[in-house]
């Protein structure tokens, strides 16, 4: 008999801290290595932190999945946006057909690409064939709501973009998936992006709103005049994250949100990707702080709210390359770096197991 599906309160009720015992026997472990003391600098508090999330002394993070969560969403109505909406369907096509960055990114990892509809506007049957397992259909509705005139989706949408992002992450791990990544697909949403972060940060919208895809000067006008009016007609509760979701989110969005609980849950690290998914942790951290603490930082976007929602998560980004394209890309790329400090503290010989005299020892 299948064991029924845990109520979003049940989840956020399960959700502890990384163990923080097992992460001070990482620190002694690695005070004992055969280096100069923390000479491989984050890669040592990474593969600590890993050992506390994932309650070992043996991390190992070989197998990796990006989970692609996309949507469209009204407030294009606004001309928030270089592209039209169309491109939310195409692109995902392209996903599918294994010819966007995210696919080559991931390849090059050794990660899988997962997307999953989560409410795009177009029917997944018109995008040509599926590729086995890699699309999942959650589709909540078809784009969400203008926000700049009401809520973009309601309170039960909202619930139900997070919990259809956990059952997919949690198939994940119970699948043998040991880092996950997170990725976005949806023309404008860098707008319910930035209303996210600036009231869940209480960040000003001038400071929070960047040109996205590449909005001339007026299009930006135009979006943080959006947004402004998004948040003055909703008034979202910054410490409520269903309400914040619900009145100017998007439901990928919210079904990345769901993906760090479920990293939370079932004692996995996620990493997330910039913008877009950083509004996910934003969600998730409001409904749970305690997930914050199993993220991980891919790299700092060219969006300059993106600094500001990291810090407000206490997260140190990994890389800093200039990225902008979403998708997931500076995710799948930092993964690499995670894998690599879970290798150097499992592989890396101690000075009693390497015979090599340690410091003062003469």
């Amino acid at each position: 008999m299948n064991t029924p599906a845990p109520s979003l309160k049940e989840i956020l009720e399960k959700i502890q801290p990384p163990d923080q015992k097992i992460i001070e026997r990482a620190r002694e472990h690695t005070a004992g290595l055969a280096v100069p003391p923390r000479a491989l600098g984050r890669l040592h508090e990474m593969g600590e932190r890993l050992c506390g999330i994932t309650r070992t002394l043996n991390p190992v993070m070989d197998a990796k999945a990006v989970v692609v969560m996309a949507g469209d969403h009204g407030i294009v109505e606004e001309g928030v946006s270089a592209f039209p909406q169309e491109v939310t369907g195409e692109m995902v096509k392209n996903f599918l057909a294994g010819g966007a960055g995210i696919n080559c990114l991931c390849r090059h990892v050794g990660a899988r690409v997962i997307v999953v509809d989560m409410g795009m506007k177009v029917d997944p049957r018109s995008l040509g064939p599926l590729t086995n397992g890699a699309f999942y259909a959650h589709k909540i509705a078809p784009g969400t709501a203008n926000f700049s005139k009401g809520p973009a989706m309601s309170r039960e949408q909202a619930k139900n973009a997070v919990l259809y992002g956990f059952k997919r992450a949690s198939a994940l791990f119970q699948e043998g998936v040991c880092l996950l990544g997170t990725g976005d697909m949806g023309i404008g949403n860098t707008t319910p992006s930035a209303a996210i972060g600036a009231v869940i940060t209480h960040a000003g919208v001038d400071e929070m709103t960047g040109r996205g895809t590449g909005v001339d000067l007026a299009g930006l006008h135009r979006k943080k005049t959006a947004i402004q009016k998004g948040i003055d007609v909703n008034r979202p509760d910054p410490g409520d994250g269903l309400d914040v979701l619900a009145k100017v989110g998007g439901f990928e969005i919210g079904g990345i949100a769901g993906c760090i609980l479920a990293g939370a849950f079932h004692h996995r690290p996620v990493v997330i990707d910039g913008f877009i998914s950083t509004a996910g942790a934003l969600i998730a951290h409001a409904l749970c702080p305690a997930a914050g603490q199993y993220l991980f930082a891919g790299h700092c976007s060219e969006e300059p709210g993106h600094k500001i929602m990291l810090r407000h998560l206490n997260l140190d980004p990994i890389l800093n390359l200039g990225l902008r394209l979403g998708e997931g890309t500076g995710g799948a790329l930092a993964m690499s770096i995670i894998d690599a400090a879970a290798k150097v503290f499992r592989e890396v010989l101690t000075f009693d197991q390497a015979g090599v005299s340690g410091k003062g020892s003469c």
